[in-house]
């Protein structure tokens, strides 16, 4: 049966059905300052409320069409519920929270003991405000619980100039670590799935092969980052940051369904590398959705098809700044 809706199609893409034509959407973070003032919210706020959160999360769909919506609003989350100290900045900063300081000084103090899902942080609240989205928009829009790589996660908790040199020095305890946030990032993934996401991105931008090189990458973060996928429910999404030319057979390795790159990635060549796996990208969240216009959107988006894309995503998160028209322009 032909599909009816967006949502469908992209659906059908994620459970491995590619579709004639690569549909738009995102499993990133894509909330925009125009979305929040829309909505009468508060930047601050949409990270406290549920209800606030889901209709900030809902808010770029409503305004562009765009078939989808991310949650949490941000990659902290999880470091939180580990026991970080966040930051949460004002409207008139308009940054996505952040870590305040390293919770441990090495990666041998990382925890080993699980707290409740149900009592960690914002995690009870992110759960309820994908349930509200799924309540409100679920039936139009596909729903992605974002969560952060392994190695993302561990750059928030520990110093990352320690992190590097115990890489090099002392390896064992960066890769104990690193199973084990594997493992708790496991959980809030399937709590995400149950309480009405479609899909789960791993946004694993510090853990890129394209930062950390494809010798490192292969060491400490494929093993765990696969770990991880083999712990989730598919659909899974791989986000990866950087020039991942040289590693795309190592991020194809991990088990994702899908593998989202950014604009400094040669479509073309991770296309003939990803023969079995869904590619997603690679539209510049900056220089294209931000500072181009309605031309340079049509453009990059047809170039990004041309390649061989089976879906035409951001290629990382959205500057809170992007114009609205830029992303109507990227569905049309």
């Amino acid at each position: 049966m032909k599909p009816s809706t967006e949502r469908e199609i992209i659906l059908n893409l994620l459970h491995g059905q590619p579709q004639p034509n690569a549909p738009a959407f995102s499993g990133l973070l894509h909330v925009t300052a125009a979305g929040l003032e829309r909505e009468r919210l508060g930047w601050r706020e949409v990270h406290r409320e549920a209800r606030k959160m889901a209709r900030a999360a809902a808010s770029t769909f409503r305004m562009t069409g765009l078939p989808s919506v991310t949650l949490p609003l941000d990659l902290c989350a999880p470091a939180e519920a580990l026991g970080a100290e966040l930051i949460f900045y004002d409207e008139q900063e308009f940054q996505f929270p952040q870590v305040r300081k390293a919770l441990f000084e090495q990666t041998s103090e990382v925890s080993k003991d699980f707290r409740s899902l149900s009592s960690a942080g914002r995690l009870p609240l992110i759960l309820d405000a994908i349930r509200l989205a799924k309540e409100d928009v679920g039936n139009e829009a596909v729903i992605s619980g974002m969560i952060p790589g392994p190695y993302t996660l561990l750059l928030y908790l520990c110093n990352p100039v320690k992190l590097f040199i115990e890489m090099k020095k002392e390896p064992q305890p960066v890769l104990d670590a690193l199973y084990y946030l594997s493992s708790f990032l496991s959980q809030i993934g399937r709590a995400y799935r149950e309480a009405g996401a479609d899909f789960v991105t791993i946004h694993e931008m510090g853990g890129s092969p394209g930062f950390l090189g494809p010798e490192r990458y292969e060491r400490f973060v494929q093993p765990a980052v696969k770990k991880l996928i083999e712990d989730l429910p598919a659909p899974c999404v791989l986000s990866v940051c950087g020039s991942v030319d040289k590693s795309i057979g190592l991020l194809a390795q991990t088990g994702a369904d899908a593998i989202s790159v950014d604009q400094l990635t040669d479509l073309p060549s991770a296309r003939a590398a990803l023969t079995d796996i869904l590619l997603f990208g690679n539209l510049d969240p900056v220089q294209t959705l931000w500072r181009g216009d309605n031309a340079g959107v049509h453009a990059a988006a047809q170039r990004s098809r041309e390649a061989g894309v089976d879906a035409l995503w951001p290629g990382c998160d959205l500057v809170p700044w992007t114009p609205i028209q830029n992303l109507r322009a990227m569905r049309e």
